[in-house]
């Protein structure tokens, strides 16, 4: 099977990511990488002169590593010469640079499928479409019994990816995109996942579910009240919201499978602003039972409520980092409000440096290297993200609220008048995804 792999490489640490589970060879040091690029007959380039590529017939342990200069890296096949064809003929590599969309033409597709296909190719920004004559990859979708046959050849017809998918057509298709976008990158897809956000059709705010392109939406409230602040869990299984179905803020929980719905937070004050964790056995939020409106981390029903934080000021919108071990949360305590990161067990706290005088409604991106947030500037609101690697912040889309990061950590849903809209943040383009359900905002994406 022909793979393509995105390299990248992290400070004293180098390796690729070969997306495939279990074989992969990320976090090579740079001994063994060198091993591993001696072992195939590949003369060592200096390091500011070297993409990384990946090939999966053994040579060393389930993988063999090798380098080639950015100018030898192309979109399609490498021909590969000298000691790698010797060893390897058949299995033949193609080797993508960050940042470079590969060229899908869609061949057989015809019908509701085929425009879900080609939608999600879009959306996808690991992928384009283009002709026959200068796409990488020839993609079909047809109808196969009760699901999807999915197929994607190169242009000599060794095939890429080939599956079949059951049940609805639509999500068979989002499934078979996703495959192929890690398949070809090593990256998660986003097709597959789920959102879900607040809207006002009703005449009430309460909470819709949708596909992650807006597609299939439903009222999942119909609470005749205010439903505030949904959070999917990142399985996409679980809801959290504020509700003021009793006249205060409380917080519930719904499943999603089920449809069954509990409070489950209910303390004196405001309870509200809720996280589930990415284990989805906690939930982070903000009340005030104690006076001060501060971040406390609950189990999942709720119960055994333990404060984290204890500031002087207002604290809210926390976010957990991947593997759950922290979180951040916004803070006016200096003043306007900043963005602060701190233990999920508690303990200090510590101020994260943005450059920005006024940050709010921080978002923890699925890989744990950024935060997309809040700024606000001329009295409006801009959506900035925060690279925690080299510390520095930037806008990467004006008039919007509530960032929220996809499964990919490369696209952002956010909210902007009447509308949610989702920002490839590599290339910086734009997509409308939800805009005929009157007033929405607060968006939340399953991971």
């Amino acid at each position: 099977m022909v793979r393509i792999f995105e390299a990248e490489r992290s400070r004293s640490r180098i390796g690729v990511d070969c997306g495939d589970g279990a074989r992969h060879c990320r976090g090579f040091d740079r001994s063994t990488f060198d091993r591993c690029a001696s072992a195939i007959g590949l003369q060592k380039q200096q390091s500011h002169d070297q993409s990384l590529t990946c090939r999966t017939d053994a040579v060393i342990g389930d993988n063999s590593c090798f380098r080639m200069k950015p100018f030898v890296l192309l979109l399609g096949y490498v021909m590969l010469t000298g000691a790698v064809m010797a060893q390897s003929p058949s299995s033949p590599v193609i080797t993508i640079r960050k940042g470079t969309a590969v060229v899908v033409a869609l061949k057989d597709a015809s019908g509701p499928a085929a425009a879900v296909l080609k939608n999600d190719i879009e959306l996808s920004g690991v992928l384009t479409l283009g002709d026959s004559a200068t796409a990488t990859v020839l993609t079909s979708v047809t109808s196969s019994g009760n699901g999807v046959s999915g197929q994607a050849v190169d242009k000599t017809g060794s095939v890429v990816l080939q599956k079949n998918y059951s049940g609805d057509s639509r999500r068979a298709v989002h499934q078979f995109v996703d495959e192929l976008v890690e398949t070809l990158s090593g990256q998660k897809g986003i097709a597959s996942s789920k959102i879900a956000f607040v809207s006002n059709r009703s005449g009430h705010k309460e909470i819709y579910t949708a596909d992650y392109d807006g597609a299939n939406a439903v009222q999942l409230t119909r609470d005749n009240a205010i439903s505030v602040n949904p959070n999917l869990s990142p399985d996409g299984r679980k809801l959290a919201y504020t509700g003021y179905q009793s006249g205060y803020a409380d917080i519930y929980l719904v499943d999603l499978t089920s449809g069954s719905r509990n409070r489950i937070i209910k303390y004196p004050g405001t309870n509200s602003g809720p996280a589930i964790s990415p284990q989805g056995n906690r939930i982070a939020c903000t009340m005030s039972k104690d006076g001060n409106p501060e971040i406390y981390v609950t189990n999942i029903n709720g119960d055994s409520p333990r404060r984290l934080t204890r500031a002087r000021g207002v604290e809210s919108s926390p976010s957990w980092s991947p593997n759950g071990s922290e979180i951040v949360y916004s803070s006016d305590e200096r003043g306007g409000p900043q963005i602060y990161r701190m233990s999920a067990d508690g303990g200090s706290s510590r101020l994260l440096s943005t450059g920005f005088g006024y940050c709010t409604e921080p978002n923890w991106s699925p890989d744990g290297k950024k935060i997309a947030f809040n700024v606000r500037s001329g009295g409006a609101f801009q959506v900035a993200a925060l690279d925690l690697d080299g510390g520095s912040a930037r806008v990467i889309a004006n008039d919007g609220e509530r960032p929220v990061w996809g499964p990919d950590s490369r696209h952002v849903l956010f909210a902007r008048g009447s509308g949610l809209f989702m920002i490839d943040t590599v290339t910086g383009r734009e997509a409308r995804i939800v805009g005929d359900l009157g007033r929405v905002s607060e968006p939340t994406w399953s991971r």
